[in-house]
């Protein structure tokens, strides 16, 4: 299978580079960052630190297109926004895992990504995934009775809060609970903002150092607390889980898709 990868010299691409060249059934033969970037005209592989591979990075989208089989995509929102058009009308497949998209572009997506074979996740680490899987199940079990609280720590240099899986954990502990995250999600606290709500649904965000990836969800009521806590220990694990996403999705049919279908953890599936 040929893949190319955007954001090829960023922290993520660069770890997709690597596994995928080393993935027997996988061959690189693109690599894509924003024009002006730095890193244009260089070897992906000597950027990845794999050692010379043949394939230099551009940003050329269209000649790149022509050469894949899936664009895995880990830029920017605008960026991978465009990308998805671009794959649509090529007939290509992509894997996103960019987080940040606001409620247009998500809409946006939901519209023109079941048109070619497009998966879209915040996070591709299998056990995230299996997060995601627990915390709907966990939440729907406890019911009301249960204050739901979530804690993300990540990287300095994150640019977006709170993160695009943390936001996703909240999303699914409430569509459990049968509430609007719109309406009962607290995004930090701060002063004297009263007694906590019932229904209310709080997501933390915590930057700091080298973080790769942390995020706790808390079912908290009167005598005990029930924790759920994943901790990335290197990019691997989304890496591994890119790679892992675009080898299922090449032989799917048209559609959008999570890793949750890459998993097989929806119901019914």
């Amino acid at each position: 299978m040929k893949i190319a990868v955007c954001g090829a010299a960023g922290r993520m691409g660069r770890r997709i580079v690597a596994l995928a060249h080393e993935h027997p059934e996988m061959q690189i033969v693109g690599a894509l960052e924003f024009p002006k970037h730095p890193a244009l005209g260089n070897d992906a592989g000597e950027i990845a630190g794999i050692g010379h591979i043949a394939v230099p990075i551009t940003s050329d989208l269209d000649e790149i297109l022509k050469k894949c089989d899936v664009l895995v995509d880990f830029s920017s929102p605008d960026t991978s926004l465009r990308n998805i058009k671009a794959a649509t009308e090529s007939g290509k497949a992509i894997v996103v895992g960019t987080t940040g998209f606001s409620e247009s572009q998500r809409k946006e997506i939901e519209k023109i990504g079941p048109t070619t074979r497009c998966l879209v996740a915040p996070n591709m680490s299998v056990g995230v995934n299996l997060l995601f899987n627990l915390t709907e199940t966990v939440a729907r079990a406890l019911g009301d009775a249960y204050d739901v609280e979530i804690i993300e720590a990540h990287h300095n240099l994150k640019k977006d809060a709170p993160s695009g899986t943390a936001v996703k954990l909240a999303q699914l502990a409430a569509q459990a609970l049968d509430r609007d995250l719109e309406e009962v999600g607290v995004y930090g606290r701060k002063g004297i903002v009263g007694e906590r709500k019932n229904h209310e649904i709080g997501v933390m965000a915590v930057r700091g150092g080298d973080i790769v990836g942390e995020h706790t969800v808390m079912f908290v009521t009167g005598g005990e607390r029930i924790e759920l806590i994943h901790r990335a220990h290197s990019r691997d694990a989304l890496a591994k889980g890119a790679v892992r996403a675009a080898l299922w999705i090449y032989s799917q049919p048209p559609g959008l898709y999570d890793m949750q279908d890459v998993l097989g953890l929806k119901a019914g599936k």
